[in-house]
């Protein structure tokens, strides 16, 4: 099966132009960028998907081996660009997706003119010396209450990734995207996620990266993003002002100011 079709890949936007590919975070899918790439669409070649088991994706391509680490999904990003013959590709990834990104940058530099990172975090426990904004402990529980629960854990952790209280919609689009994912996927690609550790590779990332890091953000604290530009060795850091881990959705417009503004310089 084709990557485009197995990752339920659209397009939109002008057709050989510079394309910008979309990719969504954890338990998402493509919707999640739903108010942001039409800002984009008069000028760029627009791609979207959805990781394997989430969205419109064919649930029966999963591979618990290949998806064994994010590599698998970055490998899945460089499929679909040379399945499409894209170049110069602009990578904007939410959340996990930021460090997909990375992976797929360092795996293929050539591929990728820049890199947008939403809301990145290289690594979610803490340990000395680094703030992930986790415990172990927490980790795991939370973990263990996805396994155990997959509709409850998504009830009560949206409106925690999501923020903005006084928009609870926001957090009810996040919770019934969360419960579309396939269960036992979800699960793999959760433990994927938050036990991963790509500190490393950050400083080996030469491609041209922009952070967007929200003012108040519970999953991925503005600390974390420092870090990664810090590590980066051609970054720029934009902090704005934002609630939650989803600035996509719930803060859309800065979100757009500050990629035209990276894209423009």
């Amino acid at each position: 099966m084709t990557a485009t079709r197995r990752l339920n890949v659209t397009r939109h936007g002008l057709r050989g132009a510079q394309p910008i590919v979309f990719a969504h975070g954890f338990g998402c899918d493509q919707a999640m960028w739903r108010y942001v790439w039409p800002a984009f669409a008069d000028r760029y070649d627009l791609v979207l998907f959805d990781h394997v088991g989430m969205g419109g994706s064919d649930a029966t391509a999963f591979d618990p081996g290949r998806y064994q680490s994010l590599g698998g999904y970055a490998d899945d990003v460089r499929d679909i660009c040379h399945e499409l013959e894209l170049r110069d590709v602009i990578f904007v990834g939410h959340s996990v997706s930021a460090m997909i990104g990375v992976l797929a940058a360092l795996a293929e530099p050539e591929l990728f003119s820049r890199l947008v990172l939403v809301g990145p975090s290289p690594r979610y426990i803490d340990t000395e010396g680094y703030t992930g904004g986790f415990s172990h402990a927490d980790i795991e529980g939370l973990l263990a209450a996805l396994a155990s629960n997959y509709a409850g854990w998504s009830d009560s952790m949206a409106p925690v990734i999501m923020g903005n209280a006084d928009r609870p919609e926001l957090a009810e689009e996040l919770a019934a995207t969360f419960c579309r994912a396939d269960p036992a996927i979800a699960e793999h690609f959760a433990r994927v996620t938050f036990l991963s550790d790509n500190r490393a590779d950050l400083s080996r990332v030469h491609t041209p990266c922009l952070v967007i890091q929200s003012s108040d953000d519970a999953i991925a604290p503005a600390v974390v993003g420092t870090y990664v530009d810090e590590q980066l060795p051609d970054s720029r850091f934009v902090l704005i002002d934002a609630t939650g881990h989803c600035p996509n959705l719930s803060a859309p417009e800065a979100t757009v100011d500050a990629i035209r503004s990276f894209l423009g310089s």
